[in-house]
């Protein structure tokens, strides 16, 4: 059988392509990948402890089944439109222009609202004291809004908030750019404080979206938070 294989963030580098598609034995799993690439790649075997796995688009342990024409994503630690109206089951968006910060917010409010919180991630000028002229971000599109999405459903239910939304931003971004936009609405502040910094805190380990920054001196991929326990890694089993 035939699947096909993605790369992101600087596995796409050690593998020199973003995607690629292999044939496989029927019954095989993604450890089958993983030993297609790691016995010819030492640098992919080094980092499988901090890898993530994801099976069409779901995550999935190393011992995980696949199936004729599946699409396995190979995920590094991540890095650290305008919304639809309220009632909507998206609230996430993934743009590559300018993220129009009031106009989310204007959409976001209702009358019933006594408080509309927002946090906006920007593109800082340095990086332990080295200079930054600007940073890429590249994601796995179809996953990262599944999550974003899945978050946005978690902080309605854990937190007394109405409604939320949360922008990200791909491409290159230029110093003080927002790159990534949560806004939160709700009758009362307190719960939309604690919704907003679980929300970014919870994007920023889980939601797969890479940086790649650019110095004066040279380029490098973003070091990323390690992924949560519950999610599986690429040398653990099932």
């Amino acid at each position: 059988m035939r699947v096909r294989v993605l790369f992101f963030g600087i596995l796409k580098e050690i593998v020199g392509k973003p995607a690629d598609e292999i044939d496989l034995p029927d019954g095989a799993s993604v450890r089958d990948v993983l030993a297609r690439y790691e016995s010819h790649l030492p640098r992919l075997k080094e980092s499988l402890p901090s890898l993530a796995l994801a099976v069409n688009q779901e995550y999935a342990g190393p011992d995980t089944k696949l199936k004729p024409d599946d699409e396995i994503a190979l995920l590094p630690p991540v890095s650290g439109g305008a919304p639809e109206p309220a009632g909507r089951q998206r609230y996430a968006t993934i743009v590559r222009e300018v993220i129009d910060t009031q106009r989310v917010v204007d959409a976001l409010k209702r009358g019933e609202d006594g408080a509309a919180l927002v946090f906006e991630g920007v593109v800082r000028n340095q990086t332990r004291g080295r200079k930054t002229l600007y940073l890429d971000y590249e994601v796995y599109e179809e996953m990262a809004l599944q999550q974003m999405n899945s978050l946005a459903h978690q902080a309605l239910q854990q937190f007394q908030i109405r409604d939320v939304a949360i922008v990200h931003r791909l491409g290159r971004l230029e110093i003080g750019e927002t790159s990534v936009l949560i806004a939160v609405a709700s009758a009362h502040r307190a719960p939309a404080f604690d919704a907003c910094r679980w929300l970014i805190d919870t994007l920023k380990r889980t939601v797969p979206i890479w940086k790649k920054e650019h110095f004066e001196d040279g380029a490098v991929w973003a070091d990323g938070e390690p992924f949560p326990a519950e999610i599986p890694r690429a040398n653990s089993g099932t």
